[in-house]
């Protein structure tokens, strides 16, 4: 894959943890991991990341019994937004990216 396709994938799979939560970066993990070395550092890092904010959000529906869950679920919201989009652009511009507070679940 040239270098070209690998941004422009691993910028699709950060866009789409936006709309399709897990499942994008699941199915660029599962397709695309052997496509080369930067197209597979984004999807295990956007993979990463969609993982744990979905335990952030069932934690949040969890303690909404208690009102702080809902301020659980609106941060995980804002933060999923915002390092989404950090992501992607670092992907198109061809540099590597970690996300913060993320549980390593793939390296």
């Amino acid at each position: 894959m040239s270098p070209s396709d690998e941004k422009l994938w691993a910028t699709l799979v950060h866009i789409g943890g936006l709309f399709f939560s897990f499942l994008a970066p699941l199915i660029g993990f599962l397709v695309l991991k052997d496509r080369g070395p930067f197209v597979r550092a984004h999807t295990a890092t956007a993979l990463n990341f969609q993982l744990t904010i979905l335990i952030a959000y069932i934690v949040g529906a969890i303690l909404s019994i208690v009102v702080i869950g809902i301020f659980v679920i609106m941060a995980a919201y804002v933060l999923n937004i915002v390092f989404c989009i950090i992501a992607a652009v670092k992907a198109n511009r061809g540099e590597w990216y970690t996300y913060p507070l993320t549980i390593p679940f793939l390296r």
